[in-house]
């Protein structure tokens, strides 16, 4: 068998002795493009952060490419995670830079192309997410929501990443923008090979752009013994799922939810 890209190995994470995540195992293949579903406060974010050590698990192990990522010293880590792309939900652009030198940082920080190359490749960049050269010296105070979504994405694929993540990457977003984001996540992996990893509450998102989709719930409303990851596998396959508790959170459907939420205030 191939071996996974990612890996997930009986993985725990706690804050303050509140567990969020439990005994996960999950491995994701090289170029398969996989979305992390659940309630807000499930551990999705929290997933992401783990796949780039940002965070370090409380107990099991996460492995990129094959290295257990808590073994590797601080440069062994550096250079595994100048192979990843992070849009993160904010888009988390530097104010005081323009667009141009937002997508120019990481080049500038962490390549060895001279000024022409790095001009060459923000241009082309802003162009494959459909931003003219006109924004290039605005600030981000400038922009709409959805052309900083853009230019965070361009920023992050300035550096030619093997795993692009994406944590809420519609947030905010009016539907034809959304639609947009969407398309551009489609266009990314058909120009490169690249393995992508995204959280969303977006059902849009999910069946346009996922191979596999990974649903988390809660755990403390999970039953006892029962794995944190609700379901696995495919969006048609999510669409059918016998799954009371996943049908819910695809359609939107809150009475459930609320009726545990009255009694919790009551006890």
């Amino acid at each position: 068998m191939t071996t996974p890209l990612i890996s997930f190995q009986k993985l725990g994470m706690e804050f303050h002795q509140q567990r969020v995540l439990v005994d996960i195992n999950l491995d994701i293949a090289r170029g398969q493009t996989v979305v992390i579903i659940g309630e807000s406060g499930c551990g999705k974010t929290v997933m992401l952060k783990l796949m780039i050590a940002l965070l370090q698990p409380t107990s099991g192990c996460v492995t990129f490419d094959g290295k257990v990522l808590a073994d590797l010293d601080d440069q062994a880590l550096t250079e595994q995670r100048l192979r990843f792309g992070f849009l993160f939900q904010s888009a988390a652009l530097f104010d005081s830079l323009s667009v141009f030198d937002n997508v120019a940082f990481g080049l500038r920080e962490q390549s060895r192309m001279d000024d022409d190359e790095i001009a060459k490749t923000v241009r082309q960049r802003l162009q494959e997410v459909g931003l003219p050269e006109a924004v290039e010296e605005k600030k981000p105070a400038e922009l709409s929501g959805g052309m900083k979504k853009r230019v965070g994405l361009a920023r992050a694929l300035a550096m030619n990443p093997e795993v692009m993540l994406y944590d809420e990457p519609t947030t905010g977003l009016d539907p034809i923008m959304t639609d947009v984001i969407n398309e551009l996540i489609l266009q990314v992996r058909q120009r490169t090979p690249v393995t992508s990893v995204i959280v969303t509450h977006e059902m849009k998102t999910v069946y346009k752009v996922a191979d596999r989709v990974v649903m988390l719930h809660p755990l403390s409303r999970l039953n006892p013994g029962e794995n944190q990851i609700l379901f696995d596998g495919s969006p048609s396959a999510l669409k059918a799922s016998p799954d009371p508790r996943v049908q819910q959170f695809i359609e939107g459907q809150a009475r459930e939810r609320l009726q545990e939420l009255a009694t919790q205030a009551q006890g």
